[in-house]
């Protein structure tokens, strides 16, 4: 029961790290990027083909530390969104979100064709998993610890990052991209900055992924399970709150592994469609949200500067003997 518990957190933070970089996009910068998947697929497989063991069959198997492949599933990703962003990010609104599909899909079906270089629809084996040797049968909390603590970095980044002077200027694009041209901002400029930073992150997610599983496959990154989902956890949350986004991911992912569990009430003939339950299951929690609470649960978060939120605290209406307020 803690090994699944400590499973279950694992892949929740994985998928948390994949939110705070998708909300970041969305929430705070107005991208929608519907190829959030592509960076956690790119990253998943830089890691994978840096880090394990030598083989003729595919490319790869330098046998690079953990935490410098690491490094390389956010730089491969990072790129190739910049590569990709001079065409894209000249759309807008479903385009850009159409244009980033397709892009999902290329990589994809080049991942899933290229046996010389991802050996295909057999996957890559024999990945590097951090000190598992030593603690195989406490790994699942070993690298809770590794998945939590990149989660609740990347949390408090964000957090700070949106405060910055440079973070008002990409919110401030998003709400009104005229304003921000009129005031002398790069509008375009800064859309490419956040769409290259949250590829980052979630090919620092798709790293994270790889190493803890020890196994890769083209599918792990459906638009399913490495788009749709993610989006969900976004939208269940609340865009543009990044606390609401993790409890989005913890909520959608613990609906989506607990519905294991009712496989148990099926009838025989109905096992091997459990899958389709899920697929219910998430769009059941897709309708409520957009009838009952399209905002999410935590809704946007209401961002002050620093001197507005002191004067608000350090406020007091001023008062007349026996608490009435003084209206001169």
């Amino acid at each position: 029961m803690i090994s699944y518990i400590s499973s279950y957190l694992v892949m929740a933070s994985i998928y948390g790290i994949m939110a705070l970089g998708l909300n970041f996009q969305w929430g705070f910068s107005g991208l929608m990027n519907f190829g959030i998947g592509a960076s956690y697929m790119l990253g998943a497989y830089t890691a994978a083909l840096l880090s394990a063991a030598p083989t003729p069959e595919h490319l790869g198997g330098f046998g690079v530390p953990f935490p410098v492949d690491l490094i390389g599933a956010a730089l491969i990703p990072a790129f190739i969104a910049f590569l990709i962003g001079f065409p894209a990010l000249r759309l807008k609104g479903g385009p850009f979100a159409i244009a980033t599909l397709a892009i999902h899909e290329t990589i994809y079906l080049i991942v899933h064709n290229e046996m010389w270089l991802t050996n295909g629809v057999w996957g890559i084996r024999d990945i590097t998993r951090p000190l598992y040797a030593n603690i195989p049968q406490r790994y699942d909390t070993f690298f809770l610890v590794i998945a939590g603590g990149f989660l609740i970095f990347f949390y408090f980044f964000f957090k700070k990052l949106v405060r910055t002077p440079w973070g008002r200027v990409v919110r401030g694009v998003k709400g009104d991209e005229d304003m921000a041209l009129m005031s002398g901002k790069h509008a375009w400029s800064y859309k490419m900055q956040s769409f290259v930073l949250g590829s980052a992150v979630a090919g620092v997610a798709g790293g994270l992924y790889v190493h803890y599983t020890g196994f890769v496959s083209p599918t792990t990154f459906t638009p399913l399970m490495a788009t749709f989902i993610v989006w969900l956890m976004v939208m269940v949350g609340g865009s543009g709150n990044n606390k609401g986004v993790l409890v989005g991911a913890f909520l959608v992912w613990g609906v989506w592994t607990g519905s294991e569990f009712l496989t148990d009430f099926f009838p025989p003939f109905m096992e091997t469609r459990a899958g389709f339950m899920r697929m219910f299951l998430m769009g059941i929690i897709l309708l409520i949200v957009i009838l009952i609470r399209p905002q999410g649960i935590f809704g946007k978060e209401r961002i002050l500067p620093r001197y507005l939120r002191s004067i608000r605290e350090n406020y007091t209406p001023s008062t007349q003997e026996g608490g009435k307020t003084n209206n001169r």
